[in-house]
């Protein structure tokens, strides 16, 4: 399904925005929100926005270029006013304010619940039906009827009364024929106009209830991830998480940017914080202007001092977002997080990006919640706690990171591509079992890559455990996918239903897929009721090929007869 948002803003040459998408995590056993990168080229601001669904990231979009729009109008008001040294002295004041709230970066969260408010997730607004924008017809401008005719003496005398009647008739006539002509046209019109207005009036009907529909839905999500996370799936623990991050309010040098990972059971979540660019910090000092140009001379604060100001305001950072994660977790699931502070910049040497952590450091639960936070000096406590780091972080040396994110899985084998026989002749059922299993994995791998799925397939196995590995992109319902492909010519019991869904439980999968080329009996379907399974039958099998161009036959008993089996087939 396609999704897209809208940037409403009063300046909108100001705003450049990249394309809405989703963000892997770097294992690729979880999916991370909707993501859009957003940038004011006016104010010089860059803001990437997430959430777990649409709806929240257009409430988001929608704050941020409010915010922005009364921004950029001040920024203007001030260039437009440029009142000299006022300007200068208010400019110099808001640097140290700035600069002061970074200092603060810590003590701010102190005072403020971290726990996700999950109604503020949800969407409460009203369908805003619109009005039907033509106009109704104008009244026609009619001819108007010739007076009567003024017969005088002399006309009767001369015998011109009859002849001055027939002229006036047949002005009348033309005029009455006209009026009727366009009194028609104007009825005809004004018939046309009420239809159009009563089917747009329909049309709005639609639009509310759709809109009421995707709103519930949208809620529902919300609901669901709530339900998720108090059960302890991993997949919502982790977007627990992100919610909790992207509540947390920064000041704009923040770029809030972060990748989570949990593991179910050590109970541990690792964090890759994204740390602000050094040069993107307040280091105006004072600034001074210059009446003869009109220009503003800024002094920069020295370099001590903004290096003083970077490794405070990334120390605290890393125990805020250990503070407000934990403070969040009210039902205990994390036990332990992981805090890798990252920055994004350029080698002057080769001019090539460069993402390095600068900064790594575990802390279990009991340990950190013993620390009175607004009592300590950042560094101090994160070197008490044995995080790892260079001396100084805004020289952004690299450094060994405590645990890393990790996409890659051993077990995933390079795919094949599958090419049957375009006159659908190829029997499914009497395929190789190994063809088959890339065949399950290319036709899923074209019904996952319309939002950015991948398929990945795994190295066979004497247990029956995973064949595929799918990564569904959508924030709430999709995540990590097991899917399972068994080349049966006999009736799929509940067995191969119960190995699936503990493959699932084992994986930490938000869902199960079973594929086969033949039919599932009763407990099978009973089993699988109410749980994350989807089974696919043969016919389902084929229907999905065909969807996406490929045609091909399932019969068992050709397949039972060429693959030598008469009584029980194997599983494969």
């Amino acid at each position: 399904m396609s999704v897209s948002v809208f940037f409403r803003t009063r300046f909108g040459k100001q705003i450049v925005h990249g394309p809405l998408q989703v963000k892997w995590s770097a294992r690729g056993d979880r999916i991370l929100p909707y993501y859009v990168d957003v940038r004011h080229l006016g104010l010089n601001l860059h803001k990437e926005l997430s959430a777990p669904e649409v709806e929240i990231l257009q409430n988001k979009i929608d704050t941020l270029l409010a915010s922005w729009d009364t921004k950029f109008e001040a920024a203007q008001q001030k260039q437009d006013l440029q009142k000299g040294r006022e300007l200068a002295e208010e400019t110099a004041i808001d640097a140290e304010a700035a600069r002061e709230e970074l200092r603060n970066v810590l003590m701010h969260t102190l005072g403020i619940n971290d726990e996700v408010d999950w109604d503020s997730l949800k969407s409460r607004e009203s369908y805003i039906r619109q009005p039907f924008g033509e106009r109704a017809p104008a009244a026609p401008q009619l001819v108007p009827l010739p007076d009567s005719p003024k017969i005088g003496f002399f006309d009767k005398l001369f015998g011109k009364s009859r002849q001055i009647q027939e002229r006036h008739n047949q002005a009348t006539q033309v005029a009455v024929e006209s009026r009727t002509r366009r009194q028609k046209e104007h009825a005809a019109a004004l018939e046309s106009w009420q239809m159009r207005k009563q089917q747009w009036k329909q049309h709005q009907e639609l639009e509310a209830v759709a809109f009421d529909k995707r709103q519930a839905a949208a809620n529902a999500l919300v609901d669901d991830l709530r339900n998720r996370w108090r059960v302890g799936e991993p997949e919502a623990i982790v977007e627990h998480a992100a919610l909790v991050l992207d509540s947390s309010s920064y000041n704009e040098v923040v770029p809030r940017n972060h990748d989570l990972s949990f593991d179910p059971e050590s109970k541990t979540l690792l964090v890759e914080f994204e740390l602000p660019d050094p040069e993107a910090l307040p280091l105006t000092k004072s600034v001074r202007f210059v009446a003869k140009t009109g220009e503003l001379k800024e002094s920069k604060i020295s370099q001590k001092e903004a290096r003083d100001l970077y490794d405070d305001l990334c120390y605290q950072i890393c125990l805020r977002t250990i503070h407000e994660l934990f403070e969040a977790d009210t039902l205990g699931y994390i036990s332990t997080i992981v805090f890798n502070g990252v920055t994004d910049t350029v080698n002057k040497a080769t001019g090539q990006n460069v993402r390095s952590v600068i900064m790594s450091v575990m802390v279990d639960r009991p340990t950190f919640e013993a620390i009175e936070l607004s009592r300590v000096d950042p560094k101090t406590c994160f070197k008490t706690l044995k995080g790892v780091s260079a001396s100084s972080l805004a020289g952004l040396a690299p450094i060994p990171p405590i645990m890393s994110i990790s996409k890659e899985d051993r077990r995933f084998i390079d795919s094949q591509d599958v090419s049957l026989d375009d006159a659908g002749t190829t029997n499914l059922a009497a395929m190789n079992w190994e063809e088959f299993e890339h065949l399950v994995r290319q036709i899923f791998e074209r019904e996952f890559a319309s939002r950015g799925g991948e398929v990945k397939v795994t190295q066979s196995s004497s247990d029956g455990g995973v064949d595929a590995v799918a990564f569904d992109p959508d924030p709430i319902s999709g995540g990590k996918i097991v899917i399972q492909a068994k080349r049966y010519t006999k009736t799929v019991g509940v067995s191969a239903v119960r190995d699936l869904y503990g493959t699932v439980m084992n994986e930490g999968a938000s869902k199960g897929i079973l594929v086969t080329t033949a039919d599932f009996g009763p407990d099978a379907h009973k089993f699988a009721s109410g749980k994350p399974i989807t089974l696919m039958s043969g016919a389902n099998l084929l229907f999905l090929l065909e969807k996406h161009g490929t045609r091909a036959k399932i019969d068992l008993e050709s397949a039972r007869k060429e693959l030598g089996l008469s009584i029980k087939a194997p599983r494969i």
